[in-house]
């Protein structure tokens, strides 16, 4: 929601995907995030430059080996720094600028890796994608957001191991008009 709001543009693309695609007379529910691909981007890349931890767990190398030209010995344990080859010039054009439509282009591979890779990658993968596209698109669809008048979101890294921001986020929400009129309707 932060990188949305310091992102209007962004907001209202996806805010429009969904109107666009789901209305306004329901809900939107799991079988609606096949037809939101902005969403998704969206998703992807907040999960890119916010990673819920900057190191993926480590591994051990299971045998000798050359990474990146370093000679890693077998039994080694490795650690890999997703946060910095999230930002990392030579894979990502403006490494550390919100941009969601880099997920669009499905013809172009993108290295992605918030729950791991390989072997070890996370099994709920799947899942957690599911579950956090349906709370994004519920929260974007149904309601308005705001800030505060004249504050900024201050985007800045607090210290910890799950990288939280360093100010949390407090917003004001309020219901979008269609869903006064959903509710009432169903009560």
């Amino acid at each position: 929601m932060a990188l949305l709001l310091t992102h209007p543009e962004a907001l209202q693309r996806a805010r429009d995907e969904i109107d666009a695609n789901v209305g306004t007379g329901r809900l939107v529910d799991e079988s609606d995030m096949a037809n939101l691909p902005y969403l998704q981007c969206v998703l992807k890349e907040s999960l890119r430059l916010c990673p819920v931890g900057p190191l993926i767990p480590a591994h051990e190398a299971m045998e000798d080996c050359t990474v990146g030209g370093f000679r890693v010995p077998r039994g080694t344990m490795i650690l890999v720094n997703s946060w910095a080859i999230n930002r990392d010039a030579d894979l990502w054009d403006s490494p550390t600028e919100f941009m969601p439509e880099r997920f669009l282009d499905t013809a172009k591979p993108t290295p992605m890796m918030p729950f791991g890779f390989g072997r070890r990658r996370c099994p709920a993968e799947g899942l957690a994608m599911r579950l956090l596209g349906l709370t994004l698109a519920t929260l974007v669809q149904c309601l308005e957001w705001d800030a505060g008048e004249g504050r900024a979101i201050d985007m800045a890294e607090g210290a910890g191991l799950s990288m939280p921001m360093a100010t949390p986020l407090a917003l004001v929400c309020r219901p979008r008009e269609f869903l006064k009129g959903l509710l009432s309707a169903s009560t």
